[in-house]
């Protein structure tokens, strides 16, 4: 039972920390956040953290980042799908971008996150390490 609580007491403290940058990065580059990128940030975060205990130890680097942006695309694309088109919030919308599907993702953030995905694997690492005593972290870069 104790584990349990731990476990959910770890992963709040992990979605609290990916959605406060989440926001964070928006409100830098946009001037601004919505509290369902705050919720996609968290859950985000978790799904990243979570690609090394899915995947063996010795996974890339590189596939990590690739991972990661993959996730952070398919979260954001169904995000979007509930905010901006089912509950019609308008929070954002890609339609001038290349590379855009139905207004909700595009391409070109996809790699955007692709080249940021660093930060969040090596914090969520960490923290995991550090806070919560989790195994220290080891890098293989291909």
């Amino acid at each position: 039972m104790l584990l349990r609580y731990n476990n959910f007491l770890k992963y709040i403290l992990l979605f609290l920390i990916g959605g406060f940058a989440y926001g964070g990065i928006e409100i830098i580059f946009r001037g601004y956040s919505h509290i369902s990128m705050m919720i996609a940030g968290g859950i985000c975060f978790i799904l990243i953290g979570l690609i090394n205990e899915v995947f063996p130890d010795d996974i890339a680097f590189i596939k990590q980042m690739a991972i990661s942006a993959i996730i952070i695309t398919v979260v954001e694309f169904i995000t979007g799908l509930i905010v901006n088109v089912w509950l019609g919030l308008k929070v954002w919308d890609y339609s001038e971008l290349r590379f855009n599907f139905m207004g909700q993702i595009s391409m070109l953030y996809t790699l955007i996150w692709f080249l940021l995905s660093p930060l969040a694997i090596i914090m969520d690492d960490y923290i995991r390490y550090y806070i919560l005593g989790e195994e220290r972290p080891k890098y293989k870069m291909y």
